[in-house]
């Protein structure tokens, strides 16, 4: 499976972004679709997620209600809304795609990883 983000960029405060992710190669590693972000000396932390087949989703509760990830079968994207962002959204944000539907909030479930895109909320 290889992973292609993009969409990042320098961004406003209260503004939007859409990351789209797009999937290509096996179906089998991607049962399951995440977004995670990291900023220098952090951990990568979780976004969101989405199953392949249902569209069952689950978000960290520092984005719920202003990101949304869906997804797309005919074009075999990932994509991540973010509405009203604010400054501690700045990070290098990554997609991720897993075999297993289990904690989809850990990073190690995830099993293929796109390179990340870097987005910058400015105050």
């Amino acid at each position: 499976v290889q992973l292609q983000a993009s969409g990042g960029g320098p961004v406003q405060a209260g503004g939007s972004l859409r990351l789209p992710c797009t999937a290509s190669g096996r179906s089998f590693g991607r049962n399951a679709m995440g977004w995670f972000r990291q900023v220098p000396g952090k951990e990568r932390e979780f976004v969101a997620a989405i199953t392949w087949t249902f569209g069952s989703t689950v978000y960290a509760d520092s984005v719920q209600g202003r990101f949304t990830i869906s997804r797309d079968k005919s074009k075999n994207t990932v994509d991540l809304q973010m509405n009203s962002l604010k400054p501690e959204d700045t990070a290098v944000y990554y997609c991720a795609s897993g075999v297993l539907i289990a904690d989809l909030a850990a990073a190690s479930r995830y099993d293929y990883w796109g390179q990340g895109t870097l987005v910058t909320v400015s105050s």
